[in-house]
């Protein structure tokens, strides 16, 4: 990692004779970390192990972090992990309620989803709501643009569940579309792709890296379903000096944390319109004066992106009382006799 790429934020985090990296890959409690010299593997030190509280305190691909180099300099012992600019995460699969880390410290989020039945605005909208949480910027790439006939009709769809996000629709075989996505790429900035399996992350990481790296698979014929390639986080540094994290496919993204400024930000449109309801606590179902129900029945606003809108207040909302009061009580609040509205 070269020095130019190392902020101001973390700089003011070090003590004199740090030894600074970053971690590029996670793998079952193994990392590797970079510096300016070498790619190091390593792992976090016993006393680390011990005063660790979360899981969420472990590295995660993009951390800087403090390493002791041992054993003739080759590898390297993690003592700390300095604060973290920015996290992506979403809550673990199954019913724990446990944050899982999918990349640190990025600037943007490529949300990549193929042009085929993989399609779905309202996963879209999810991915959308996540990034912006994470301080990290969104950017939506349609994928296998070859394999579809209405290709702005998909755009424009995108462009309306994500108000003024950037959307490229590209085919990463032939390079078609690639000349626009590459003005989203700056030396120094990081990176991170979500998305499915199967919607073509690791081949287009191969086509900006302009070389075979990460394995790649078809999709099911039957279904056009993708099949799991990668299956750990790394990051890569592009060409040009762009840092790009690869990760493994979610076809659920279960959210984690975030308030309602955030789905506001993300439903800026409905955000917009409700500035002009005639009641300020307008819950845009039944009261008089709704301009976000007016524009549902003038066409200018889908119905489906109200109810999305809804839900992710609600699902937010139980994020947050569970975090308070745990499963249990959360569940009697929501669902008891004296629930709450």
């Amino acid at each position: 990692m070269k020095r130019n790429d190392f902020a101001d934020f973390f700089k003011a985090q070090m003590h004199e004779g740090d030894h600074i990296g970053r971690v590029t890959r996670l793998t079952h409690g193994h990392y590797t970390v970079v510096d300016d010299e070498l790619e190091r593997n390593g792992e976090v030190s016993g006393r680390f192990h011990h005063t660790v509280q979360f899981d969420n305190d472990y590295p995660a691909v993009g951390d800087w972090v403090v390493f002791e180099p041992y054993d003739a300099g080759a590898r390297a012992k993690i003592h700390r992990v300095l604060e973290r600019r920015t996290v992506l995460s979403r809550k673990k699969a199954g019913g724990s309620h446990q944050e899982q880390i999918i990349a640190a410290n990025v600037d943007t989020v490529f949300i990549v989803t193929a042009l085929t039945q993989e399609f779905n605005p309202r996963r879209i909208e999810r991915y959308v709501q996540q990034i912006y949480e994470s301080g990290a910027s969104p950017v939506v790439i349609l994928t296998k643009r070859d394999l579809c006939d209405t290709v702005p009709d998909h755009i424009a769809e995108v462009e309306s569940v994500a108000p003024g996000v950037p959307v490229y629709a590209v085919d990463s075989l032939t390079g078609e579309g690639m000349e626009e996505l590459v003005t989203e790429l700056r030396a120094g900035e990081t990176i991170s792709l979500v998305g499915s399996s199967g919607v073509g992350k690791s081949t287009l990481i191969n086509h900006l890296l302009g070389i075979e790296k990460q394995a790649t698979q078809g999709v099911r014929e039957e279904d056009q379903r993708g099949r799991h390639t990668t299956t750990h986080r790394e990051l890569f540094e592009l060409p040009n000096g762009t840092y790009i994290i690869d990760t493994p496919g979610m076809r659920e993204l279960q959210l984690w944390g975030g308030d309602e400024e955030g789905v506001d930000q993300t439903f800026s449109d409905i955000d917009r319109l409700s500035a002009s309801c005639k009641f300020r606590d307008c819950k845009h179902e039944q009261e008089p004066g709704c301009a976000v129900k007016r524009a549902i029945d003038e066409g200018e606003l889908e119905a489906a992106r109200l109810k999305s809108y809804n839900k992710l207040k609600r699902e937010l909302k139980r994020l947050e009382l569970k975090d308070r009061y745990g499963t249990h009580r959360t569940n009697r609040m929501l669902h008891g006799p004296n629930a709450i509205k």
